[in-house]
């Protein structure tokens, strides 16, 4: 059935309104979907910490819809290696804190690719509240790295919460190497381990407590 010309010109005007709506909508969330991302506060890394700015990395996908972007940090100490990483994702959706505890979970069994190896099973489950008022989910594990002939002992935790005044998702991996046994040493060295550990509340025991943990200072809004 042929259409009068009154219907194909009402058919190309609804076409190309219907285009310009979806332009103008995709446009605005593209220009309010900037990723804000989270960082530790230089003032809290002390002489100790530093960022790794080779390991800062970034991206983005699904046409834009989706952001992240990520910071590493490492101590100055080669006998007992210690880093964490902040990662800020921002999707076209929240994710939901089960996906989140799912993807921070699987960055740290992708461990084995550095020479670690996660007792996945034998984990510490809990909640905090950090300084910036979020309420998290963390899991800590002990591990082993195999240096050469040596196996170290490592310790890790993963914390994760969401955003909502940035509207991003974040991922933080803290891990602590606590032995020194490739240099003959049979000194358990926790110094680093508490640093990231640390809060206001002594959440993981007293000799955590304070204000200056690298988690707890974690910066996202």
């Amino acid at each position: 059935m042929a259409f009068s010309e009154e219907k194909k010109d009402s058919i190309i005007y609804l076409v190309v309104a219907v285009f310009i709506i979806i332009v103008i909508i995709v446009t605005i969330f593209l220009s309010t979907n900037e990723l804000i991302s989270a960082k530790i506060d230089d003032s809290i890394l002390g002489f100790s910490w530093i960022e790794d700015i080779k390991e800062r990395d970034s991206g983005s996908g699904f046409l834009g819809f989706g952001k992240w972007a990520s910071f590493t940090y490492k101590n100055n100490n080669l006998s007992y290696p210690a880093y964490v990483t902040v990662t800020s994702f921002k999707t076209l959706f929240m994710m939901n804190e089960k996906d989140l505890r799912s993807k921070m979970e699987d960055a740290i069994k992708e461990s084995y690719k550095q020479g670690v190896i996660v007792d996945i099973e034998n984990k510490t489950t809990g909640e905090r509240i950090l300084l910036n008022g979020h309420k998290t989910f963390y899991s800590v594990y002990d591990g082993i790295y195999f240096f050469g002939d040596v196996n170290e002992k490592i310790k890790i935790i993963g914390e994760t919460w969401n955003c909502v005044a940035s509207g991003t998702s974040i991922i933080c991996i803290g891990y602590a190497q606590i032995t020194d046994y490739a240099h003959n040493s049979s000194e358990i060295n926790l110094d680093y381990w508490t640093k990231i550990l640390k809060d206001e509340n002594g959440v993981f025991g007293s000799d955590y407590k304070g204000f200056d943990g690298l988690l707890f200072n974690v910066k996202c809004h």
